[in-house]
């Protein structure tokens, strides 16, 4: 079997956790909170990672040299993830998908001030591109203006974060140090926010199985998604991954009756365009490089 299979098997991985999780997310929606979520998906996130490390003896990795770069990055994870949360329940689940895929280009702007990247014209253009595909998804207007939509487009901004810190972060720290303190800080951050009222739901015996998919398909996506990008570039990863789009879209027609928006698909193609262009030159320049 070819690498770039391999790594299509796995990006199936991730399209398949990822649309769990919103669906799950949806059905603990009426019962808890975006905060009694994300501290109930840390804490059995936490017994995963501990769990596994002790077996993989990998738990002497774990540092506590950037315990400050941590907390940023989760931070930033952790308020993207609560807003996600929340706009999966808000709108369509195919625009917030399509809104989180401007992450990449929120990770292009704000690369310069966290990682002291170059900004190049051409990452420009792809971000112009992609804020081309925003407006066409989200038509803002006072008639049309949905939290909703800020919350999507919002969290894609905390995502983006985490990613560029959590990019810092492999640097100097190994993956099992990244998911302890994720899951760790994670949890305490929800304990803190889900508790601010004095009020702490517990999952009932329906809610707790989708509680502990949230927890399980949010680890599984991401270790899908690296792997997939060990084994293939990202020009031939993220093209796999734009699949979660019309795959969730068909998902919010079936269960949920919500009705296929054309224009959402458009702004999401333009999007997509702006994220490949600058991937693609990315590709071109190593190569040249190379």
């Amino acid at each position: 079997m070819s690498d770039t299979l391999k790594a299509a098997l796995w990006m199936s991985g991730a399209i398949f956790s990822f649309t769990s999780m919103a669906i799950a997310g949806r059905a603990v929606s009426l019962e808890l909170d975006t905060f009694e979520i994300m501290m109930y998906r840390s804490f059995i996130g936490i017994i995963i990672v501990v769990s596994i490390a002790t077996i993989a003896g990998t738990m002497n990795e774990i540092t506590s040299r950037n315990l400050g770069l941590h907390f940023i990055r989760n931070a930033s994870h952790f308020a993207g993830q609560n807003l996600w949360f929340y706009a999966i329940t808000a709108i369509p689940l195919a625009q917030v998908f399509a809104l989180e895929f401007t992450s990449p280009i929120w990770a292009i702007l704000l690369s310069p001030l966290i990682l002291g990247e170059r900004l190049r014209p051409i990452d420009l253009l792809a971000a112009l591109i992609g804020f081309v595909g925003i407006l066409i998804v989200a038509r803002p207007s006072p008639e049309t203006a949905d939290i909703g939509q800020l919350a999507a487009a919002t969290a894609a901004i905390g995502f983006a974060l985490s990613a560029l810190f959590t990019r810092k972060l492999t640097r100097s720290e190994t993956i099992t140090c990244i998911l302890f303190y994720l899951t760790i800080m994670q949890a305490a951050l929800g304990l803190l926010f889900a508790g601010f009222d004095g009020d702490i739901t517990l999952p009932s015996l329906t809610s707790l199985p989708w509680v502990i998919l949230i927890s399980c398909a949010g680890l599984v996506a991401h270790y899908c998604l690296t792997t997939a990008l060990r084994l293939a570039p990202a020009a031939v990863v993220m093209p796999i991954d734009f699949i979660r789009l019309p795959l969730i879209a068909v998902v919010g027609m079936t269960l949920y009756s919500e009705k296929l928006d054309i224009w959402v698909m458009l702004g999401a193609l333009l999007i997509f365009a702006g994220n490949y262009l600058n991937i693609l030159i990315e590709v071109r320049r190593k190569s040249a490089t190379g």
